[in-house]
């Protein structure tokens, strides 16, 4: 008859408790979590400050660039002499406008 395997533990294989004690029962742990969560906390607080000034910034310069932009195109209203090309429309176009037909080559 064969003996069966059976696996011995010994007094190293016990399984404890010890080490695996709540931040409850030792108070200086729950305080030192509590002062990390607040320092995360302040330092959030600042990201979040210099994210919503950089925001604020770039929606200023979008409002420059809007000004900006309706005052080139008040400026070119008054340009309504120059036309683009179509193939009806035979109107002489300005000198230094670049066109289709400016370039020719002939193989």
């Amino acid at each position: 008859m064969a003996i069966p395997k059976r696996t011995i533990c010994s007094l190293q294989d016990i399984r404890t408790n010890s080490g695996k004690v709540d931040l409850l029962s030792e108070p200086y742990r729950a305080f030192m979590r509590i002062s990390a969560l607040e320092m995360e906390k302040a330092r959030r607080g600042k990201e979040r400050t210099s994210a919503m000034h950089r925001v604020k910034q770039i929606d200023a310069r979008f409002r420059e660039i809007e000004k900006e932009k309706a005052f080139l195109l008040e400026g070119l209203g008054g340009l309504k002499a120059i036309k683009t090309h179509t193939p009806g429309n035979r109107t002489p176009q300005p000198a230094g406008l670049n066109t289709a037909r400016s370039f020719k080559l002939r193989y």
